[in-house]
């Protein structure tokens, strides 16, 4: 039989233990009661501003609190990032990520101020967004398989454009280069938007650039697309094959973004945003928008995100070595 004393003992216990999920309970419960902060780290107008507010606006509809996007554009996002890491952990700071924040930036700059996984909670992954291997229209390859076959039986004489150095559209073509074992020139551009001019004005020969960019172009006649870099076709583009079904087997490389919040934030806060993001997703009419414009809805736990930024870390580490790409 347990004695008077061993019974009070347990029952203090029990109490404190009640007491102190209390408060916590209490607030998650209570949890949005004023206006919630997103730092989008990219410049407003563009494409991961578009996609962060398109979404976001109906959580904030979901919630009953407004969302207030604050873009902080710098260093291909590690200014934002890094404001939201040094943030309190309490569910009112959250952070637009990309691919860039959470797989490519730790490779590539010197210092990027935060660590993607220490520093952060992940909610869930919004979207992935594949990238369209499209050529000027006057260029021998009619098919995706064709300009693999070209370019191994000429190599060094074709070029692909990119963004930029260390840019989705660089990195996606040294991990095609790489793994295929071909030699393609890159001429980097300081944006998408000119590489695309030269590549329409049929001064480059291809580029591989995320959808939103490269479908309007594609749609429009100005350039012709040949696959998709997505391991599956897309609704959007059922009738376009994808690297990996042109020669390629498990190609696989996509942009993607996701909301985070501080590492140290509680459960149920995270686990209230996370159902909010899962929700407004499935409506109907979010969902076409965002396919139309190339954008698949993946949302998912908080560790199935996690597990795919350690993923995606160790997918971009090589390309970006390889790709010699660096910024001091």
């Amino acid at each position: 039989m347990m004695s008077t004393t061993r019974r009070g003992v347990i029952a203090a216990i029990a109490a404190t233990a009640v007491l102190a999920a209390a408060p916590l309970g209490a607030f998650a419960q209570s949890y949005p009661d004023k206006p919630i902060r997103l730092v989008v780290p990219f410049p407003p107008g563009g494409g991961a501003d578009t996609l962060a507010r398109l979404v976001m606006q109906r959580v904030s509809v979901d919630l009953g609190q407004n969302i207030v996007i604050d873009n902080r554009p710098g260093a291909g996002g590690n200014l934002g990032a890094q404001i939201v890491a040094k943030s309190a952990a309490d569910g009112y700071t959250l952070l637009y990520g990309t691919n860039g924040t959470h797989g490519i930036n730790k490779w590539l700059y010197k210092q990027i101020g935060y660590d993607p996984q220490k520093d952060f909670q992940p909610v869930t992954k919004m979207t992935r967004i594949a990238a369209m291997m499209v050529v000027r229209n006057d260029f021998p390859a009619k098919t995706m398989a064709e300009l693999l076959a070209l370019v191994k039986a000429n190599p060094g004489k074709y070029t692909f454009a990119s963004a930029g150095n260390g840019t989705t559209s660089h990195l996606s073509m040294e991990i095609l280069k790489q793994t295929a074992g071909l030699d393609i020139q890159h001429i980097p551009y300081r944006g998408g938007a000119q590489a695309l001019a030269d590549l329409m004005g049929g001064r480059i020969d291809m580029m591989l650039d995320v959808m939103p960019n490269t479908a309007p172009q594609a749609k429009a006649g100005r350039v012709r697309p040949l696959a998709v870099s997505s391991a599956k076709r897309l609704e959007s583009h059922p009738d376009l094959p994808t690297i990996a079904e042109s020669g390629i087997a498990g190609f696989d490389v996509v942009a993607w973004d996701g909301i985070y919040a501080p590492a140290g934030t509680p459960r149920p806060i995270v686990d209230r945003l996370n159902a909010s993001i899962i929700k407004v997703l499935k409506e109907p009419e979010l969902r076409k928008n965002l396919i139309e414009r190339g954008s698949e809805p993946m949302a998912g736990t908080p560790e199935e995100h996690a597990a795919y930024i350690e993923k995606e870390l160790q997918m971009w580490k090589p390309a970006v070595e390889k790709s010699g790409a660096r910024i001091d």
